[in-house]
């Protein structure tokens, strides 16, 4: 009788490109691993690379991983642990050249592959970059064809767990549990310290020693065979790991209950969580389904150049002095508008304020247009000339410059087939990656049946966060905002009290828009997702909270009536 293989332990070591430079050597040294990942890429990466390939046809990747390397691709081979990082950006086969010569400089042998054919560029004319998210089979033939270090571009960044659980346990493609489990775990691990405790919003609960928190350590997640895993932390590490974390995390940029992507489709709705013991938490109960026929393309281009001033309003009559500097500013800027005009009045100012940052508003002026010149001089001369002729204690934070660049990012969709996957072996070998053949369109979930009601009773008004979690971030020109209590009561209140109704009252700006609702009982959480309520994305720096980080802490600060028995 055949034993089943021992858990594969797969760690992270970075969640964006610029995440703590040490966390490569402390997860290396801080306990046993099999593989380490690492996530660099986002929407707004992918813009940024591009833009450095524009400037030097041979960059396109994150340095940073070349750096982390040199200190630390010795220490991996000693140790057995392969390294698995979407450093690879716009160039994977770039990186892998150049881990390659560091290799050989360090007198390291190790061996490298890459993975490409995400790129399809060349089919979206006018754009700066367009990848297509590839999934973790490509990764999964460069390990199994025995790569040390395997660096890709665009892909899920679950994959990078998918990949080695592929290639460690011999999974097809058509065992749809098994890769929605390791899906599951790719998720919690991708934006690593948000795992152990990182942006949590009970940080401050009395069951967890802040001082932890000053410096949380990176998740790993012990991966079985049948696709069920433990997601944990090295001994000795900073932060920690329980059933509050793991829920934020994979509440985390998703929507409803099915979570797409090229291998799987992972039902979210199917997910349970148990605390396992100190700082461990089992994941299991993940059910998959087919794959949606289509693979997300991420899309981005140049929209146009940007600037901003922010005036200053201290003391009195902050609604007069920010109309007048409107005015003065609509009157200079008459000749030649900017194509969008855009203010927001943020009053940061209290009454009889001991300090001065205390006694001012901020008034914020952004512009934009595809002309440099019409959100560059026009707006520069047109501010700093009101110095000495607008409202009282005029001056601004910062002079407006001459204006910069700003990306615009959006989603297509392209069968699988039109991707040419491929695995470039470390020999040189190139092995296609066959596409799914099997796939699913994405009919909505039924939505599950609501607890009953808690029973009526005295209520106080009180912020939402002294029940509810949340986390909250960017897809594209959308936001989504998870939200999560911790015990049943608390959960038969959340299903029935926060609707969309009462979401859109509680977040104004999102009223007009369209915004979703998705229940996940077994995790006792609600996700929102609230269309356009980032523009045309990230990039495009639509809001003052661009990427809708602390959308979920604004909804939290938010006051409703909430029963007493539950505060």
């Amino acid at each position: 009788m055949t034993s089943a293989p021992r858990a594969l332990r797969i760690g992270n070591a970075s969640g964006f490109y610029g995440d703590r430079f040490d966390a490569m050597r402390e997860m290396l040294t801080g306990g046993e691993l099999d593989v380490l990942t690492g996530d660099y890429l986002a929407e707004l990466t992918m813009l940024i690379l591009g833009r450095d390939r524009l400037k030097d046809p041979g960059a396109g990747y994150a340095r940073t991983f070349l750096r982390q390397l040199e200190d630390c691709l010795g220490l991996a081979q000693e140790r057995g642990v392969r390294i698995v990082a979407n450093a690879g950006g716009l160039n994977p086969a770039g990186l892998a050249d150049a881990v390659r010569q560091l290799a050989d400089r360090l007198g390291i042998p190790v061996r490298v592959a890459h993975v490409e054919g995400d790129d399809l560029t060349a089919a979206h004319p006018g754009s700066l970059a367009a990848h297509a998210y590839l999934g973790g089979f490509g990764i999964a033939a460069c390990l199994r064809e025995g790569a040390d270090v395997v660096v890709t571009g665009r892909v899920t960044d679950a994959a990078l767990v998918t990949g080695p659980a592929v290639a460690y346990f011999g999974w097809g493609q058509e065992e749809y549990d098994r890769l929605a489990g390791a899906v599951v775990a790719g998720h919690v691990l991708e934006c690593g310290a948000q795992a152990t405790g990182g942006n949590y919003a009970f940080f401050h609960d009395g069951a967890h020693d802040l001082g932890k928190l000053r410096r949380p350590g990176f998740p790993l997640a012990e991966l079985h065979d049948d696709g069920t895993c433990v997601i944990t932390k090295h001994p000795g590490t900073g932060g920690f790991v329980d059933v509050g974390t793991v829920t934020a995390q994979l509440l985390y940029e998703t929507a409803g209950a099915r979570y797409a992507g090229p291998d799987v489709t992972a039902r979210l709705d199917t997910v349970r969580l148990t605390q396992d013991g100190p700082d461990r938490v089992r994941i299991d109960g993940v059910r998959g389904e087919a794959p949606p026929p289509a693979l997300k393309v991420g899309v981005n281009r140049l929209g146009g150049f940007r600037n901003e001033v922010t005036f200053v309003l201290t003391g009195l009559d902050i609604e007069a002095k920010a109309a007048l500097v409107r005015e003065q500013m609509t009157d200079a800027l008459a000749k030649s508008p900017p194509a969008e005009i855009r203010w927001d009045l943020v009053r940061t100012d209290r009454p009889d304020a001991p300090a001065e940052e205390t006694a001012s508003a901020l008034l914020r002026l952004v512009v934009r247009d595809r002309d440099q010149q019409a959100v560059g001089r026009a707006l520069s001369g047109a501010a700093i000339e009101l110095a000495l002729a607008s409202y009282p204690g005029f001056h601004v934070l910062a002079p407006p410059g001459k204006g910069s660049p700003y990306g615009v990012f959006k989603d297509v969709y392209v069968p699988h087939g039109v991707v040419d996957h491929v695995a470039v072996l470390y020999d040189g070998r190139r092995v296609p990656v066959t596409p799914a053949h099997d796939t699913a369109v994405l009919d909505d979930v039924p939505a599950p049946p609501l607890p009953q009601p808690l029973p009526s009773g005295p209520t106080r008004r009180a912020p939402l966060g002294l029940v509810a979690g949340a986390r909250s971030g960017d897809k594209g020109g959308n936001a989504n905002v998870g939200v999560w209590v911790r015990t049943d009561d608390a959960w038969r209140w959340l299903a029935h009290e926060l609707t969309v109704e009462r979401f859109q009252q509680l977040i104004p700006e999102s009223g007009p828009l369209k915004v979703t609702r998705h229940a996940l009982p077994d995790l006792r959480a609600l996700n929102f997702v609230v269309e356009g309520i980032l523009g045309e994305g990230v990039a495009a720096q639509h809001r003052f909270d661009p990427q809708a980080k602390a959308l979920g802490e604004w909804l939290r600060s938010r006051h409703l009536d909430i029963p007493e028995i539950l505060l």
